[in-house]
């Protein structure tokens, strides 16, 4: 059985901050309606201290939490302790793979698309990571640039599918 189309779904600074003290370091009201329509009827996969961050089930949504720790439990999760469990809890529902940092390493040699959120603002955090448009592994297919509001920095959307 082939397994189903895996997407990263990813908010990035310019300077590489994704997360601050388990939260993300901005407040982008468009930017969680987008994550929204791109996660919805997915499965997503993330790691608990991401899990930790959100604020409760999202509805329409699939809620799958890898960890290590073998008697971690939450109500409405389902629990890997490896990628291929995770992959093979999702059936053949479209993958959306949420973080943190440590799950992006590890899905994106096998994702088939990233769709990256670029905050451009040089933020604060305890999380990085890489631009993976810097990889030969990946084309950007699409952008949309958003402008600064009185209660968002500037962003744009950026939409890379594997090369």
């Amino acid at each position: 059985m082939a397994r189903p189309p895996i997407t990263i779904v990813l908010a990035r600074a310019i300077n590489g901050v994704i997360g601050r003290d388990g939260d993300l370091p901005w407040h982008i009201p468009g930017d969680l309606k987008r994550f929204k329509a791109l996660t919805m009827g997915s499965a997503m996969i993330m790691g608990r201290k991401t899990f930790d961050s959100l604020p409760g089930i999202l509805p329409g949504r699939r809620h799958i939490v890898m960890t290590r720790d073998r008697n971690w439990k939450a109500g409405g999760v389902e629990i890997a302790h490896d990628m291929d469990q995770a992959i093979s809890l999702c059936g053949d529902e479209h993958i959306s793979v949420i973080g943190g940092a440590a799950i992006f390493q590890l899905f994106e040699p096998i994702a088939d698309r990233i769709e990256l959120t670029e905050v451009i603002e040089v933020a604060e955090g305890d999380v990085t990571m890489p631009d993976l448009r810097s990889s030969e592994r990946w084309k950007e297919v699409a952008s949309e640039d958003h402008p600064m509001t009185a209660d968002a920095p500037a962003w744009r959307t950026v939409s890379l599918v594997r090369a």
